[in-house]
């Protein structure tokens, strides 16, 4: 016999077949997982608290493309014990009761999911060094109500100046608010946080890192500097982090300076249903109405020509809804 290979070699050849595990629909009921929050991310790898140990995880596979945040509620597998190289999995991420988010600039499709299950949003803003930038403020306000959180003005230095010049621009939003000065008593603002989980944001230089500090002294958040000739601060954390308030039973979660707050995710009726005194007065409004001062038939209009809303609260109202398209700066 031949060592040739003919054609009618060919005709008997059958091509061995790949041994492969049959495939399933089953998924993995991780019975094993254990409950933990996330408390801060970094380049693919979350920090978690698991029954008080400090866990570092990554995201299972099955999750696919769903995001993992700061306060972000998950289960886990794996080892959960802490200790150095230790690397557990997320398994399954809760409902989120809120999710506070942005976009990069009022053009950018794309959300950014700051903060999850949070249910406080403090605006931290400087009365002077640097100057306060009402726009920030009106856009931050925005993102709360979107995301049904409450509001609460947050007003540092202000041995530096005084805080009614931009207080009364917020007063009649019934927006909570409170000041603080440097080196001052911070009872007011702990009494505002305990209980709650709360979401500080603000400009760089404005203190958020020095309250934090306060609050949670072995945070060591990095403390910025102004600029003498920007007036701007400098960026000194890098990433949200999570931190339990102590003996106060609640949450802060610290987050990075911002130059802008896009809100191209924000719907007029979104907004409006934050005030339900107003949202009862456009009831009539014709369909498609922003509710806007431009607005040639709106309710809103209506009710302060029969005296039946404040036209300073219309206003106000009117000023955060124009803020959804106006520079942040």
């Amino acid at each position: 016999m031949s060592g040739r290979y003919t054609e009618h070699d060919h005709e008997h050849y059958e091509r061995p077949r790949r041994r492969t595990r049959p495939r399933t629909k089953e998924r993995p009921t991780y019975d094993d997982a254990v409950a933990g929050t996330v408390v801060t991310v970094d380049r693919g790898r979350y920090t978690l608290l698991v029954d008080g140990v400090t866990v570092t995880a990554m995201k299972a596979r099955p999750l696919g493309r769903k995001g993992v945040v700061v306060g972000d509620r998950v289960r886990v597998v794996g080892d959960t014990s802490g200790a150095d190289g230790a690397l557990a999995r997320i398994v399954e991420v809760a409902e989120r009761t809120t999710v506070l988010r942005r976009t990069a600039d009022d053009d950018d499709p794309v959300e950014r999911v700051i903060v999850a299950n949070a249910d406080q949003l403090v605006v931290v803003t400087a009365l002077a060094d640097p100057e306060p930038r009402p726009r920030l403020i009106d856009r931050a306000l925005v993102a709360a109500y979107d995301a049904g959180m409450r509001p609460l003005l947050c007003l540092t230095k202000a041995d530096l100046a005084d805080p009614e010049t931009l207080l009364v621009t917020y007063r009649s939003l019934g927006v909570p608010w409170l000041v603080t000065q440097r080196g001052g008593d911070l009872a007011e603002l702990r009494a505002a946080l305990r209980g709650r989980t709360s979401v500080l944001i603000g400009h760089s230089g404005v203190g958020k890192s020095t309250l934090v500090n306060a609050l949670v002294p072995d945070a060591d958040r990095a403390i910025g500097h102004v600029n003498a000739v920007t007036g701007r601060g400098r960026h000194t954390s890098t990433s949200a982090w999570m931190l339990a308030l102590p003996d106060d039973g609640g949450w802060i979660v610290d987050t990075p300076g911002i130059r802008s707050f896009g809100l191209a995710h924000v719907q007029p009726e979104t907004l409006i249903e934050a005030f339900p005194d107003l949202d009862e007065m456009t009831e009539d409004c014709p369909r498609g109405c922003t509710h806007g001062a431009d607005e040639p038939e709106c309710g809103l209009d209506d009710a302060v020509e029969e005296g039946q809303a404040d036209p300073v609260r219309v206003e106000s109202f009117r000023r955060l809804l124009a803020a959804r398209s106006e520079p942040a700066y």
